[in-house]
């Protein structure tokens, strides 16, 4: 099969041709017919992963049709339309059992910790557990926008923030994590402030639902949040991952305000200044949000069924195979607006 290789890091990949994968006994083989180009795989090509063994296929939001079974997998079949959490749950281990499958404690992740989805054909282990079935109506390349980027923040607005009606939400970086969160605070009843440093990014959040936008660029984003909610949001998600944009999530919040770092943080990044002082006065909370249970897809599912959520506004590019190493190695530029997608192989 063809697909998307790096035998070093941060040295430009290549198209070659690799053996095609067969499944695990628990495992399944999917052609794929879309997968998304998030920045998460950018992280693993310049080394930040520690799970990436070389050489390395990057790749973890898709969707395609399964082409082969394990002798294990009871819930699957040739031909059924699939995705899948970019985090896969063992099963087995605590947390899997208490329902925590995208913080499993020997987590399967496609792009990560084995060969991912930038290939015509990928294996996922675990399938029972964490295959998620795909709806006749639902195209590929949406299905994959979902990805880790829309699941992820609809973890983050609905299971972890427990965002309410009314309640004022400020989302800092409007890239596909956070224009995510964008149309999906809105679509529970949020107020939400889009905070960015680009006019055509916080111009496309506004057309998602974003009432206010705060160019950070220009103005003082804590002081400028605060007097448009007139004392801070009850919610704050970091959506891009970054020392300016943590410390500003969480001084932005109002008293016993919710944060939720979203954003990868990682390399030299990995340890934010945090205003303490703030978290312990004002009692404010300081979630993550990792991935999303395959379980949980049937609510995202019904939102998309419903229009509540249309994820297919969010692709701005459609991309071949042999556009993705170029595209991948320009993750760290967050140029144009919204999500890339690989639809052609």
């Amino acid at each position: 099969m063809k697909a998307v290789l790096f035998e070093h890091f941060r040295e430009p990949p290549s198209i070659r041709n690799v053996p095609d994968p067969t499944p695990s006994t628990d495992g399944v083989v999917i052609k794929v017919e879309a997968t998304g180009l998030c920045r998460s795989d950018w992280h693993g090509w310049m080394g930040h992963d520690s799970d990436i063994v070389l050489p390395h296929v990057p790749g973890h939001e898709l969707a395609g049709t399964i082409q082969a079974v394990g002798r294990q997998v009871t819930q699957w079949r040739v031909g059924d339309r699939v995705t899948v959490p970019f985090v896969g749950g063992c099963g087995h281990c605590h947390e899997c059992n208490s329902g925590n499958h995208q913080v499993c404690e020997e987590q399967f992740q496609p792009g990560f910790t084995a060969w991912g989805s930038f290939a015509e054909y990928v294996g996922i282990d675990y399938a029972d557990t964490n295959l998620v079935r795909l709806p006749d109506e639902l195209d590929f390349a949406t299905a994959a926008s979902l990805g880790c980027r829309f699941v992820t923040s609809f973890r983050a607005i609905v299971d972890q923030a427990r965002v309410l009606p009314g309640e004022w939400v400020a989302v800092h970086g409007c890239g596909g994590v956070g224009l995510s969160a964008i149309m999906i605070a809105t679509a529970m009843g949020a107020n939400v402030i889009a905070v960015d440093i680009t006019n055509d990014k916080l111009d496309f959040a506004r057309e998602l639902g974003a009432v206010h936008t705060v160019n950070g660029a220009r103005e003082d984003v804590v002081q400028a949040v605060r007097e448009l909610t007139k004392g801070g949001v009850h919610v704050s998600i970091d959506a891009l991952g970054h020392p300016s944009t943590c410390f500003n999530s969480i001084a932005n919040l109002r008293r016993r305000g919710r944060h939720v770092q979203v954003g990868l943080m990682l390399g030299d990044h990995a340890t934010p200044k945090i205003p303490m002082d703030k978290v312990i006065a004002h009692e404010l909370v300081i979630l993550g949000s990792h991935g999303m249970q395959a379980f949980r897809y049937k609510a995202l599912m019904d939102m998309l069924e419903t229009g509540k959520l249309a994820p297919q506004k969010l692709i701005r590019k459609r991309l071949s195979l042999e556009d993705a190493p170029a595209a991948l190695m320009l993750m760290d530029r967050f140029d144009g607006t919204g999500i890339s997608v690989i639809d052609r192989f």
